[in-house]
């Protein structure tokens, strides 16, 4: 399913990255996530957890969903994290920010496994183990 991605940050993610909980589970709970709205989760058929990935296919990343009126049919919103960073275009358009809100992606229900802070640095970013 094509959504527009909207990042930004929820008040527990800046309660728990500003307290230095980066590598809790509670952290991985509410950054690790993607919140659909009730018409895309129905139609996605109720998963627990999407691979959500960038519109060029090249980065991709497993997230726990998140059902709620919050957002609109079309749309998915990700706390502003390690995360979602994954598959934020890093381009910034020379604005020196990238692009944060309205970037389109593909959400599709996965079995994958939902890594933690550490390993999307090791798995994703250092390319290890």
């Amino acid at each position: 399913m094509e959504v527009i991605l909207i990042t930004g940050s929820t008040i527990n993610e800046g309660r728990l990255a500003k307290g230095g909980d980066k590598f809790t589970d509670d952290y991985i709970t509410e950054c690790a996530s993607c919140w659909i709205s009730p018409v895309d989760f129905a139609a996605l058929c109720c998963p627990e957890k999407v691979k959500v990935t960038s519109r060029n296919g090249k980065h991709s990343i497993a997230v726990y969903t998140k059902c709620t009126d919050s957002v609109q049919p079309g749309q998915v919103f990700m706390p502003r994290a390690i995360w979602s960073n994954v598959i934020i275009d890093p381009d910034t358009l020379s604005t020196g920010s990238p692009l944060y809100k309205g970037a389109p992606v593909t959400i599709e229900p996965t079995e994958d496994e939902v890594l933690s802070a550490e390993d999307v640095v090791l798995k994703v970013y250092i390319g290890g183990q």
